[in-house]
């Protein structure tokens, strides 16, 4: 398997993998959305002999504090084509991205989804305590990239329009 940044060439695939994975078209519109905002930060693609298998993105987002704003990066949506999922795609995809999220100097990672599956990365419900969220506070969680980037921030999270979250 080869874990590399997406090529232009590669859309289709990864709208398919989107779609056959979530069995609806939502998230594969959303990346296309996200596209189109200018706001993606990284999207990278899981291949097997030459077939693109999964998918995650990666986008602006920030915390608006009283002091001002944060920048973070949304985490989603990631997919694995089903007939290849729980196989491990999906969280080597997931350590390739915060890997490369580091190495990029960011501080702060959120995600919406499953507490079991996305604490083994190091997401954590309690460093997303401080930060208002749309979201049941159980599934909205933060990953602090550098040791203390959350440490004093209070705020509300705001997501790109893509997401179709704005009051």
């Amino acid at each position: 398997m080869i874990l590399r940044c997406e090529y232009p060439e590669d859309r289709a695939a990864i709208r398919f993998v989107n779609e056959e994975a979530f069995r609806r078209q939502d998230e594969a519109d959303l990346v296309d959305a996200l596209r189109n905002q200018g706001v993606v930060l990284a999207s990278f693609v899981a291949e097997v002999r030459e077939r693109v298998i999964g998918h995650i993105l990666f986008s602006r987002m920030s915390i608006e504090t009283g002091a001002g704003s944060v920048p973070a990066a949304a985490l989603a949506p990631i997919a694995v084509l089903p007939e290849q999922q729980g196989h491990g795609i999906g969280a080597e995809l997931i350590k390739h991205g915060l890997d490369w999220l580091r190495g990029e100097g960011e501080q702060v990672v959120i995600v919406l989804g499953h507490p079991e599956y996305y604490s083994r990365f190091g997401f954590s419900a309690d460093k997303a305590s401080s930060l208002a969220s749309p979201f049941p506070p159980e599934a909205f969680m933060a990953l602090e990239l550098s040791p203390g980037a959350l440490d004093g921030i209070h705020g509300k999270v705001r997501y790109p329009e893509a997401f179709g979250l704005q009051e």
